[in-house]
């Protein structure tokens, strides 16, 4: 689904007209990504949490020249789904593959 799919769902479930779906969702983002960047966590209770990771220093290597390199400590933006949201999405991705849990 893309952003316009979504605008285009929440406008027609709640009748508010796509524009101010449109301009509330990138508010939305651009907060998020605000915070983030701030190094703050952004808590959604019952969907999830958007944080900010730290990724140690490590040794890479370019494999082409066969050289290694230092890759310095940085930070990743990520996402920690909700226990509720993961046990819906566990259920319904299960019902839609048809996977019953059994190997055949």
């Amino acid at each position: 689904m893309r952003k316009a799919d979504l605008v285009s769902k929440i406008s027609d479930s709640t009748g508010i007209p796509k524009v101010d779906v449109l301009v509330t969702l990138e508010s939305f983002f651009k907060e998020v990504k605000e915070s983030l960047a701030n190094g703050e966590a952004v808590y959604v209770r019952g969907f999830g949490s958007f944080i900010v990771k730290k990724r140690a220093a490590k040794i890479g290597r370019i494999i082409k020249k066969n050289i290694a390199v230092e890759i310095p400590e940085h930070f990743i933006p990520a996402f920690k789904p909700a226990k509720e949201f993961m046990s819906l999405v566990k259920t319904n991705a299960t019902q839609a593959t048809g996977d019953d849990g059994e190997d055949d």
